[in-house]
């Protein structure tokens, strides 16, 4: 699967038309707002919008119930030492947990904790009218799909 940058670097280089900005600048304004929406939900369960895409990582990692700080690193596009003090601080709320690695001792496991589990489902299902919307209201410049 290509990554949206590299998506347009495959573009042709032709020059855009005022109607490509257009539909670029709504297709960014509706992930704001979407963003702005999941920022405000968030706050309505005590969370920043990073301790819940955490938590929203852990619960949905595939093959297994824990990550690695890497993983989470990478899934957050945030550099390791942030990811460790966003864990430290969600360690301290009670969200998450640290363990020391089942099949490799050096390995840190990150584990989500029932307080945790709780808020990002209730969070998750909070989020449901809004990608109803977005889901119904989402469009993608025309010109990515232009070949």
């Amino acid at each position: 699967m290509n990554s949206f940058i590299e998506v347009l670097r495959m573009q042709p280089k032709t020059p855009l038309r005022k109607q490509d900005f257009q539909q670029l600048s709504q297709f960014r304004y509706q992930l704001r707002c979407f963003l702005r929406y999941s920022e405000d939900i968030c706050r309505r369960y005590d969370l920043t919008s990073l301790q819940y895409q955490l938590l929203l990582h852990l619960r949905g990692f595939e093959g297994r119930e824990w990550a690695t700080v890497g993983e989470l690193a990478e899934r957050l596009q945030a550099k390791h030492h942030g990811t460790v003090a966003l864990i430290d601080r969600c360690e301290q709320m009670g969200l998450v947990e640290r363990r020391q690695g089942r099949e490799d001792r050096r390995q840190i496991e990150i584990h989500l904790q029932k307080e945790g589990a709780r808020r990002v489902e209730a969070i998750a299902e909070a989020h449901k009218p809004e990608l109803k919307h977005l889901q119904e209201e989402m469009r993608f410049p025309s010109w990515l799909s232009e070949s």
